[in-house]
């Protein structure tokens, strides 16, 4: 059987490279070739500039109901079989992904996400009141900006994508979406639900590339002078070179960078509860989402049976073959590379002092099972990077205050929990926690979209992803 293409869309065109090259992509557990994608050129991305900025011209004046209909469409479309079949396959094949994950972040998320941001047509108002000179008045407009450039990451492909562009689009805006080189396929269903959901031509084009090229080419879009906007999400190296090369043309750019999320467990906690949403929300997709829990700091009074419990929660739980869920709950990282990563980030911290309790500190290619780590302190990589894999961190501290310095103790600041049932404290305590979302009695995993998604620091760096900062704020003075 021939693997599948993944084509690029141009103005509402499926074409392959303008130069016919393509590269190969591969299952991260086992390697194989699951499938091909055009691999496009620097005329292609051109293109892609070109027909946004052409359609933006009748897309910033379309009216709010026309987006609303297309985007509720576009929701039910991609909910339906047709499309959930075609999505899980493709998730599956180039991501290794389990079955949770895939029913979670593949359709349920990205179906209430494309409805979400129908919603926020309503967010798309002005302002008129009276100008400091006599007898004039003021109207404040949001308005849409222009292309705008998406890049999304693979891990949860579909939900991800739609975060990338809806909200963009919705609020006028065109949209050049680049997608992850590690699931192009996954990513390109989006632009087949929009064109039968009706959206037109040239407000969403979708662009894949080679790895190797994608450094050079981003910077040449970028660059292009009908771009008038960048939002990104991954990791937050490449991060700082996206905002960078976007410095050199002062244009915007809206971050989300992951996270090293902490749970605050205080010793009059529900212990129960909280081991098993902290153990669910650093194993999910095992650990590779940036609102997985990677530090759990808990008062010393609750300490010991805390860790029991987690352990206890994470004895039952297997990595390996995502084809054998549910006898195998955890999928692969997304490559050997990265699990040899995080094994190199446990080895590190043992050197340093750190304990293993559970976990053999090894991979099988891009196989990592489940650790629970103890005695990793600040300036250590394990507790100042994100590992994106199946680590969990344990600290133990005596007093509120102690806990609060180690949560902050680190640049990325994107979620957080807080485990008391002393709803007084919890308020306080989410008040000195520096984090762009605390939950109270809850995992690190949330988002309020009518609220905009992101974080603090090199979480985020700047910028959320809401309508004020997809659009423009004008200005208009009516004199007498």
């Amino acid at each position: 059987m021939s693997t599948p293409f993944t084509s690029l869309l141009i103005n509402g065109q499926v074409r392959p490279a303008s130069s016919g090259k393509s590269y190969e992509v591969r299952n991260p557990f086992s390697s194989e070739v699951v499938g091909t994608a055009a691999s496009a050129t620097a005329q292609d991305c051109k293109d892609a500039i070109e027909a946004a900025g052409n359609a933006f011209k009748t897309w910033e004046r379309s009216p709010l109901a026309q987006r609303r209909d297309i985007f509720l469409k576009a929701a039910d479309l991609l909910v339906s079989d047709k499309y959930k079949t075609k999505i899980l396959a493709a998730i599956r094949d180039e991501t290794a992904a389990v079955d949770p994950v895939l029913q979670a972040f593949a359709v349920e998320f990205s179906g209430s996400a494309l409805k979400d941001a129908a919603g926020l047509i309503n967010k798309l108002k002005g302002e008129t009141f009276p100008s400091d000179t006599p007898g004039a008045y003021v109207i404040g407009q949001r308005r849409p900006m222009g292309v705008v450039l998406s890049i999304s990451p693979w891990n949860a492909p579909v939900f991800l994508g739609v975060r990338a562009v809806a909200c963009a689009i919705i609020c006028g805006n065109t949209v050049v979406y680049k997608a992850s080189e590690v699931s192009p396929r996954s990513l390109s269903v989006l632009g087949e639900v929009f064109t039968e959901a009706g959206l037109p031509a040239g407000v969403f084009n979708f662009i894949s590339m080679d790895r190797n090229d994608a450094p050079a080419l981003t910077a040449e879009i970028i660059a292009h002078p009908l771009i008038r906007q960048i939002n990104f999400c991954g990791s937050d190296r490449v991060g700082r070179i996206i905002a960078q090369e976007a410095a050199k043309w002062l244009k915007p750019c809206i971050f989300e960078l992951g996270g090293k999320s902490p749970v605050l467990v205080l010793d009059d906690a529900d212990l129960e509860d909280a081991a098993r949403a902290i153990v669910s929300n650093a194993l999910f997709h095992s650990g590779q989402i940036c609102m997985s829990t990677e530090r759990v700091i808990v008062q010393r009074g609750a300490s010991e049976k805390l860790i029991s419990l987690i352990k206890q929660n994470i004895s039952t739980l297997k990595a390996g073959n995502y084809a054998d869920y549910p006898k195998v709950q955890l999928s692969a990282l997304f490559t050997a590379a990265s699990a040899e990563n995080v094994v190199g980030m446990i080895r590190e911290a043992q050197a340093e002092g750190a304990e293993v309790l559970v976990g053999d500190v090894k991979n099988e290619g891009a196989i990592v099972q489940p650790h629970v780590i103890t005695c990793v302190k600040p300036g250590m990589r394990l507790w100042e990077r994100e590992s994106f894999g199946p680590i969990l961190i344990v600290a133990v501290a005596d007093t509120i205050d102690e806990i609060v310095d180690l949560a902050n103790e680190s640049t990325y600041s994107l979620s957080a929990g807080i485990w008391t049932k002393d709803i007084h404290t919890a308020f306080d305590v989410t008040s000195r926690v520096r984090s762009g979302l605390a939950n109270i009695n809850g995992g690190t995993f949330h988002g309020e979209s009518l609220l905009g998604h992101g974080g603090l620091g090199a979480s985020t760096g700047y910028g959320r992803f809401s309508v004020e900062e997809f659009t423009d704020h004008r200005v208009i003075v009516v004199h007498p």
